[in-house]
């Protein structure tokens, strides 16, 4: 019996020539800006990723509307993706590109109001130009992910609550700008503590999860796909427990999407976490791992699975998309080891306190998990 298919984005800022700063900008030149568009991402996809992936696994493609996608550059997009049978997994508006004192939020007007026009943007050209590239399966329909980078602040004063109620009537504007659209994006928000600001709006899942219940509750917008874009790595480097995050999101029917990178700190190898900035791995084998995936089997979630990840500094182009298929591979390496563990056996463990075989029994999933990964692995 052929596996489920799996669905899982890659993000278009993956493909960059370096992240500059304390690194080097130019490691990966073929990726510069002046020389790699978003429509040659996508061929790059088909052609470097997509062959060494199981024939189970279909790709989609995430973008930030308007650096890495604009109306310009839309149909040269929408034609690489039809052409590479690829599909529109998620759009976001980039707004932390744009605005520094708030976006949405700010309580400097004319930037509330540039900065929501910019979402509206976002939204249009979602229902325009790359509506051919979304997947044909309404349940798949692509998320539309607010990403709190620019709700932040870094002063403490009363003025933070009237931030949170812009944010809130700006949300519940775009929602309904949204819905006269055809409402059946996803929308999501990416929870994060902090980047670019010290302090964020919305910064844990609970939060979003918060917010929505206040949209609904003042706006009247209904919480129907609305929720959580679910990132591992942003729990992980404030110490959060993003298994538990997990089953938060599910209990309320809030994840809309997911982004399966780490901050490394778990699996005992790769150094990161807590207290570090957001250093973007892909998907790790590791014992968590597998525990939200079989709780994400269970709940029967089948939407995408971005890859929010960044090479490292030192990589080249070529070793860059290895990091991308290790990272697919290794988070349907976490899948399968999930299916075969006997669940019945391990809560009966741990109804009768005997937590030790239940840990046996994980340690040997994540053998099972690795197993999988090199048999894949190519």
């Amino acid at each position: 019996m052929p596996e489920k298919t799996s669905f899982h984005s890659i993000c278009r800022w993956t493909f960059n020539a370096g992240k500059g700063g304390f690194v080097p900008s130019d490691m990966r030149p073929g990726w510069s800006s002046d020389r790699f568009s978003t429509a040659d991402m996508v061929k790059l996809v088909k052609t470097k990723v997509a062959p060494r992936l199981p024939k189970h696994v279909h790709l989609g493609v995430e973008v930030h509307y308007d650096t890495e996608i604009d109306e310009k550059t839309a149909p040269a997009v929408a034609d690489a993706l039809g052409e590479a049978g690829v599909h529109l997994a998620m759009i976001t508006p980039g707004a932390h590109s744009h605005f520094a004192y708030g976006g949405i939020a700010s309580l400097d007007p004319a930037e509330r109001t540039v900065a929501e026009d910019l979402g509206k943007r976002a939204v249009d050209l979602a229902y325009g130009t790359l509506r051919k590239v979304w997947h044909p399966d309404p349940a798949l329909a692509p998320s539309y992910i607010l990403w709190n980078g620019s709700y932040g602040y870094d002063i403490a004063t009363v003025g933070i609550r009237a931030m949170y109620q812009n944010l809130k009537e700006s949300v519940a504007g775009l929602c309904r700008y949204e819905q006269d659209k055809g409402g059946q994006l996803f929308v999501g928000f990416e929870p994060k503590p902090n980047e670019g600001h010290p302090a964020m709006l919305i910064p844990t899942v609970a939060s979003a999860i918060l917010f929505w219940r206040k949209i609904e509750e003042e706006f009247g917008i209904p919480r129907v796909r609305k929720g959580v874009n679910k990132e591992f790595g942003h729990s992980e480097m404030i110490g959060l427990d993003h298994v538990y995050d997990t089953v938060e999101e599910l209990d309320n029917d809030a994840m809309m999407h997911m982004h399966l990178n780490s901050q490394g700190y778990n699996d005992g190898i790769i150094l990161g976490g807590p207290g570090k900035f957001d250093i973007d791995h892909g998907a790790r084998v590791n014992g968590m791992n597998i525990a939200i995936a079989g709780l994400i089997q269970a709940a029967r979630y089948g939407r995408w699975k971005g890859h929010d990840m960044q090479a490292r500094s030192y990589d080249n182009e070529q070793q860059a998309i290895d990091r991308v298929v290790r990272s697919v591979l290794s988070w349907e390496a976490c899948e399968t080891a999930a299916r075969k563990i006997d669940t019945a056996k391990l809560m009966g463990y741990l109804v009768a306190r005997e937590t030790a075989k239940a840990e046996d029994l994980m340690r040997a999933a994540l053998v099972t998990a690795q197993t999988a990964f090199d048999e894949m692995y190519v």
